[in-house]
């Protein structure tokens, strides 16, 4: 995971510039995301990100009719805060979905899934109107791939989906974790993903794998991005 702070310095009139740690940062995107909080159930991401976003939304809970959460863990930090949290059978649609991302290029295209819950992110994720990315300016990348792609597999095809993604190009490796879904994770490591709405359907297509952590073919609509000089807004072209 990348970790870093910004350090404080002067420029080169020597005016002092803010300094900033992550968790500053994500705090900063949480708050302006909320801003997209209306009314109506919204869709709710995992990660650390999102988490700093259940806090602010709780503070407008008002506003909602309740949330459907995209993992158990913030199925409860949503309970924990009083938001009612939906089952998304019983959803019909989302005007909204806020999620992080572990990688987000300028055409919104994603790599998700540090957390481990990118299949039910990916469903999340289908239902919602407009899908509202919000993470720091480290995830803002210009190709896909430095952060190993996550792979949801079936436990008995484990070994036939890494032999698969191997000859991708890939490197993967277990990961010591078992889904909400009861399944397996491969983080794929080596991949260069320039073409990801092709590498996001090449993966999935291998008999065995529940999905992968490419959000290419769904991406996002909004990115909210913390930078050193606020939070910036990219919409989708």
């Amino acid at each position: 995971m990348y970790s870093y702070t910004f350090a404080d310095y002067k420029d080169f009139w020597g005016n002092s510039i803010v300094a900033y740690t992550q968790d500053e940062l994500k705090q900063q995107v949480a708050k302006a995301a909320v801003e997209y909080v209306k009314e109506g159930i919204i869709g709710v991401g995992t990660g650390s990100t999102a988490n700093y976003f259940i806090e602010e939304l709780a503070k407008v809970k008002g506003r909602i009719e309740g949330a459907v959460a995209s993992s158990e863990a913030t199925a409860q930090r949503l309970r924990n805060h009083g938001i009612k949290v939906y089952d998304m059978n019983d959803v019909d649609s989302l005007d909204i979905y806020v999620d992080g991302a572990d990688e987000i290029t300028s055409a919104m295209h994603m790599l998700k899934g540090g957390g481990g819950a990118l299949t039910r992110e990916k469903i999340v994720a289908a239902v919602a109107k407009t899908f509202i990315c919000i993470c720091d300016e480290s995830k803002y990348v210009s190709v896909l791939g430095k952060f190993p792609l996550p792979v949801e597999v079936l436990p008995m095809a484990r070994s036939q989906v890494a032999r698969a993604l191997v000859k991708m190009g890939g490197r993967p490796v277990l990961r010591d974790f078992t889904t909400d879904n009861g399944n397996v994770i491969l983080d794929v490591h080596d991949l260069t993903i320039t073409d990801p709405v092709k590498t996001e359907a090449e993966i999935n297509q291998i008999v065995g794998v529940v999905t992968n952590g490419l959000f290419a073919a769904r991406p996002a609509n909004i990115l909210l991005l913390a930078t050193a000089d606020g939070v910036k807004t990219v919409t989708k072209k």
